[in-house]
């Protein structure tokens, strides 16, 4: 095995011989292989060991019996406790979620304060089986069964095309001692279930089930990469950038004779998952939205709008007279006092600076607010204005308005209210740009 290991590391991944490894090892068997085998390649590697005290004196255990091995040939190990049920407690998720994301944010942390170019992990061929079956169950696309990549950033895992069964074998011939961890051996979660019960079946079954999973993981690897091409050519044909949201075209979508596989692949990357919801937005309507834990899909009229959720900005903005810029949520606000009237655009107006009370105000539109449209006679609400205009939720909730003792002065980037404008008489001019 360590031939083929050798050969593996050398033909597909040969960036790890001249680079500082962090090698995770928990003190099982997959982990204590993985760095007997970099030791015999010649790599250049570090350990770094995670208590997670979950099973009291084997935890301590554990982490003695890792300390040990690595004093008795001369490797730097790093080690790091963690209250791991407290955290899960807090972050609200299971002790396995806790626990995997306390390592691996330890791990990146680690790999950054000491200059580890690349962090190990153990997994091989039959925790990629695990995880097929797994997100096969859930429900999942091709990415869901294509498996454990094998290089995700810096996290590399070169024992993936070994199964559990060679690893054991060789783990055997070297002697090679480890820690069973007794909580393997209960089938109080899914993978493990897996692993004692649906996958020995499946191997008595199709004995050559793991050769077959790696050939069919290649061929979905395949039509990935292709449905990736052909997903760049749909943005481009029913995608569009307006402001800082992207807009979904569903006239557009309507023509595909495939369009919820279209919104699959068009909206995935933003972490959506209720998608009998979103297959409905279409015929929803406007105002109808799903979320993420990132983004917000929102039907507007003929669009689906994708927005990033931010935290909402509550506050308001006062600006005395003299200065010259004001910062916000709402962006930077530029102040030029002896502004001449020429063709403006959208991002700036200029105002006769008689009618100004200071200080003035930079907040968000609320409901009730109206405004006198420049160049038009009599007020009009704000709600009946964005009607009018045909501005989105979305666009509405990123209104500001700039006010002068709570009259409209100017819908920022929007339009002027007609009571500031510049007139014959007007002796001084104020501009404001916004950025």
């Amino acid at each position: 095995m360590l031939e083929d290991f050798k050969h593996h590391i050398a033909q597909d991944l040969p960036f790890l011989l001249d680079s500082k490894i962090l090698v995770t090892v928990s003190g099982g068997l997959d982990s204590m292989l993985l760095l007997l085998l970099c030791r015999q390649a010649g790599l250049d590697v570090s350990v770094a060991h995670c208590n997670f005290n979950l099973r009291a004196a084997e935890s301590d255990g554990d982490q003695a019996f890792v300390a040990s091995y690595c004093k008795l040939h001369n490797i730097p190990i790093y080690i790091k406790s963690f209250e791991t049920t407290a955290y899960a407690k807090t972050s609200k998720t299971s002790t396995q979620i806790a626990a995997r994301e306390l390592r691996y944010q330890w791990f990146k942390e680690l790999s950054v304060a000491e200059g580890f170019d690349y962090i190990l992990t153990a997994h091989h061929l039959n925790d990629d089986l695990e995880t097929f079956l797994i997100n096969l169950g859930r429900g999942t696309g091709i990415k869901g069964l294509t498996g454990i990549p094998v290089v995700n950033g810096e996290i590399v895992r070169p024992l993936l095309k070994f199964s559990r069964k060679q690893l054991k074998n060789y783990a055997l011939k070297e002697d090679l001692q480890w820690r069973e961890d007794s909580s393997n051996a209960t089938d109080n979660y899914v993978r493990n279930h897996l692993r004692h019960h649906a996958i020995p079946n499946l191997e008595e079954a199709q004995p050559n089930i793991l050769k077959g999973l790696q050939h069919t993981q290649e061929h979905l690897k395949q039509s990935e990469r292709l449905l990736k091409v052909y997903t760049a050519q749909l943005r481009q044909q029913f995608m569009t950038v307006s402001n800082s949201d992207e807009v979904i075209d569903l006239v557009e979508l309507a023509s595909h004779p495939e369009p919820e596989a279209v919104l699959y692949q068009l909206l995935s990357p933003y972490g959506f998952t209720a998608w009998d919801d979103i297959y409905k937005l279409p015929q929803a309507q406007s105002g109808k939205e799903v979320t993420s834990s990132t983004h917000r899909l929102l039907k507007d009229r003929d669009n689906l709008i994708i927005s990033v959720i931010k935290e909402e900005a509550t506050r308001s903005y006062q600006w005395q007279q003299g200065k010259e810029l004001i910062k916000g949520d709402f962006g930077i606000l530029s102040v030029g006092e002896g502004a001449v009237v020429t063709s403006l655009s959208k991002q700036e107006i200029v105002v006769d600076a008689a009618h100004l009370i200071y200080p003035l105000t930079i907040r968000k539109w609320q409901d009730g607010d109206y405004f006198y449209p420049y160049g038009m006679k009599g007020k009009k609400k704000l709600s009946k204005y964005f009607k009018d205009e045909k501005l989105s939720l979305i666009a509405k909730e990123k209104v500001w308005l700039l006010c002068s003792d709570n009259a409209v002065i100017w819908v920022i980037g929007h339009r002027a209210d007609d009571r500031f404008k510049v007139v014959d008489t007007t002796q001084k001019t104020i501009k404001f740009t916004i950025v």
